[in-house]
């Protein structure tokens, strides 16, 4: 019997000082299957919200072989919500992990209220691991990429005109937003694609969404960042993953697989993640 490994822990860094790595799509066919690597590489340009000229340099080389050494040994410094990532927290009666408000592009937008909303459960769970059992099963299932209109935020209208299936716990929300190619400009774009309040409040009422990924550095909208998130922290357990390279997968059913790193305490975390198809 053959034995597939898969190894989606490591990080796509690249200190290059563009995005170019990021092309051709990765694309491996295995035994008659496919998959799909969905996470976008980590490059000086990539775009994280509160930095307005991209991530800038992350990777240092403390020690090369080149300057003498026995071995070369890097260091990485870089904020957990970058790049393809997810944010988690947890509930106060449960162990079981709940997506909280992100800091990213909403630090100069975001509103005391939001904060204060953020603080309440970031603070209960400082303890905790970004990857719980639970959680964990939650992210490496089968999942759906559907393709939202183009000219238009995630709405309630929206979210009901996708049809998707009763019973469907996973979805990929592909966007404009990768039209646009978003995630390869380091400036950080508050035009783009996401939730409304009321797409959030629909997606919660009338269906079994349990993992929400999305094209961009927020699932919410900018101008529905506190009342998409307040829906989505509030309501049941439901985890966001974000800035998704979804460029050039057919839409359809897949088996996702994305998995952060074991970081206690913190708010969320990088991720690898691909689609597995066949």
């Amino acid at each position: 019997m053959r034995i597939l490994v898969i190894c989606i822990l490591t990080l796509a860094v690249s200190s290059s000082s563009t995005n170019s790595n990021d092309v051709p799509v990765r694309r491996d066919d295995y035994e008659g299957g496919v998959i799909h690597d969905i996470t976008h590489s980590f490059t000086p340009n990539t775009p994280v919200g509160i930095y307005p000229n991209g991530l800038g340099k992350f990777l240092t080389l403390l020690r090369s072989m080149k300057n003498g050494s026995d071995f070369n040994f890097s260091e990485l410094k870089l904020p957990v919500l970058t790049s393809t990532r997810l944010a988690i927290s947890t509930r106060t009666t449960s162990n079981k992990a709940l997506m909280l408000i992100p800091l990213t592009s909403e630090y100069s937008m975001v509103s005391i209220h939001q904060f204060a909303l953020y603080e309440q459960f970031r603070n209960s769970s400082l303890t905790e691991e970004v990857c719980s059992p639970y959680f964990c099963a939650l992210i490496s299932s089968p999942a759906l990429l559907v393709d939202v209109p183009r000219d238009k935020n995630i709405t309630a209208e929206v979210m009901k005109s996708l049809n998707i299936p009763k019973g469907v716990r996973r979805v990929l929300f592909r966007t404009l937003n990768t039209d646009r190619r978003l995630m390869y400009k380091k400036e950080y774009d508050s035009s783009y694609v996401g939730f409304t309040g009321d797409g959030a409040q629909w997606l919660v009422d009338n269906t079994a969404i349990k993992l929400v990924g999305l094209d961009y550095l927020s699932v919410a909208a900018t101008d529905y960042l506190t009342a998409a998130h307040r829906v989505f922290l509030l309501s049941k357990e439901i985890i966001l993953v974000e800035g998704l390279k979804l460029d050039d997968v057919e839409a359809g059913l897949y088996t996702v697989h994305c998995l952060p790193l074991r970081l206690v305490g913190a708010e969320g975390s990088p991720i690898r993640c691909v689609l597995m198809k066949g």
